[in-house]
């Protein structure tokens, strides 16, 4: 019997006008157009079965991502399928650590950013042949499997194999329990589709008050670009929904450290269960001072951190409360497994970013697995929801009650409709 093989690589340039409508704005993206370097891993293996990634980007560039994609199609061309499948965490090393391509991070940037695009194709292509969500495939792995995954150069100072395999042993007990709970209960969410900058203040209201009624115990506003026009936000906010419901700021990296500071006591008045992204992503010692003088506010951030370790100093600093991972911003699946294994080593809960086009669809995955097999707790965890864009794709999200109910179709989510990339394909 002949044995599969990697044939082709297909890159789409995707892109929404959201700009239109201010979806998505805040103070440092005033005009974003949600768009997905995205890509289609082919075989001739007869099934019909593609691998689907892509990389969230907001407009401009994004055909320099489609770019750094398509440089990495002759490192799959020809190879076994069944090969590559079976050996995910040497495939990561082995992309991650190309010298030549390594230069140009090393370990971040848009490079870093194409490998996670090819890393979560192939999860999506293996997820499908064995008829299973990937959430579910993941929980299924083995300790040893997992930590096989996972490359713990740069991170044995904070976390070592051993440590990992502790972890996931201690979390193995349960498995069962806690999969039928997420299926019958779905995973906790907050939602930022009420908190956009560019929104107007009866706009604002309207949809904290719809929030509310759709079951969200928690809603998010972006903050930053004039103090007075945040109280009055946040003000209307509190008002509309009362005391019980929790209320996030996120500043996009908006301030610098005194600046940040002294805006987050201003606002502290309203009780915030966050504030997010204070300042510069890459500033370890910029969030720990703001961490520490802002107490018992909690820092949330990691939607832009660049690799595993960065994040690993972020929670040695002490320099966030609550840890926010990207299901497209680092190299793929299997650097986010050792992301969320550090946050179990430090007993830190994950609160994944989402929201941007197909986000959503991706990183509940994640949360799931981590749920299951990981971290095994629900405690101070939520998944970001934002209403935008779900109608491109094969498996949209599906948020009740203000929770991710898990999904059941094979696949990684990350699948876009064929009419969608065709419509929204961007010419240059």
């Amino acid at each position: 019997m002949p044995v599969a093989r990697f044939i082709g690589m297909r890159t789409h340039d995707v892109r929404f006008p959201t700009s239109q409508t201010l979806d998505g704005s805040d103070a440092m993206n005033p005009d974003p157009d949600y768009s997905a370097a995205y890509l289609r891993l082919l075989t001739d293996a007869g099934d019909g079965l593609e691998g689907h990634g892509f990389v969230f980007t907001i407009g401009r560039g994004n055909d320099v991502q489609v770019a750094a994609l398509r440089a990495l199609e002759g490192r799959l061309l020809g190879r076994g399928v069944e090969e590559v499948l079976a050996d995910l965490g040497g495939v990561w090393r082995e992309l991650v650590h190309d010298s030549q391509l390594r230069w140009l991070g090393p370990e971040k940037g848009v490079m870093h950013m194409a490998i996670g695009a090819v890393i979560n194709a192939l999860w999506d292509l293996r997820a499908k042949r064995e008829g299973v969500p990937l959430w579910r495939l993941l929980a299924s792995l083995s300790p040893e499997e997992i930590v096989d995954l996972v490359d713990f150069r740069y991170l044995t100072d904070a976390l070592t194999r051993d440590q990992a395999l502790e972890i996931l042993r201690a979390a193995r007990p349960g498995r069962a329990e806690r999969e039928a709970r997420l299926l019958a209960e779905g995973y906790p969410a907050y939602t930022t589709t009420p908190g956009w900058l560019g929104y107007d203040d009866a706009k604002l209201a309207r949809l904290c008050r719809e929030a509310v009624e759709e079951g969200f115990t928690q809603i998010k506003l972006k903050v930053g670009g004039d103090l007075d026009d945040d109280v009055r936000r946040l003000t209307i906010a509190r008002e509309v929904m009362g005391p019980d419901i929790r209320i996030a700021v996120d500043a996009n990296q908006r301030w610098d450290v005194p600046d940040a500071i002294e805006w987050i006591d201003a606002l502290r008045r309203f009780d915030l269960a966050w504030v997010e992204e204070p300042t510069s992503p890459d500033d370890v010692l910029g969030h720990a001072a703001i961490a520490r003088a802002v107490a018992p506010v909690p820092v949330a951030t990691g939607e832009h951190g660049a690799n595993r370790v960065l994040f690993k100093q972020l929670l040695q600093a002490d320099a966030l409360s609550v840890l926010q991972l990207d299901a497209t911003r680092v190299a793929g699946v299997n650097e986010n497994i050792a992301i969320l294994l550090l946050a179990a080593r430090f007993g830190v809960p994950v609160c994944p970013h989402a929201g941007g086009v197909g986000l959503c669809e991706a990183v509940q995955h994640l949360a799931m697995f981590d749920y299951v097999a990981v971290s095994g707790t629900f405690e101070g965890r939520v998944i970001e929801f934002v209403d935008h864009l779900h109608e491109h794709f094969v498996t949209p999200v599906d948020v009740r009650g203000g929770r991710y109910h898990p999904p059941k179709a094979p696949g990684a989510g990350t699948e876009m409709l064929r009419r969608s990339i065709l419509e929204h394909s961007h010419d240059g």
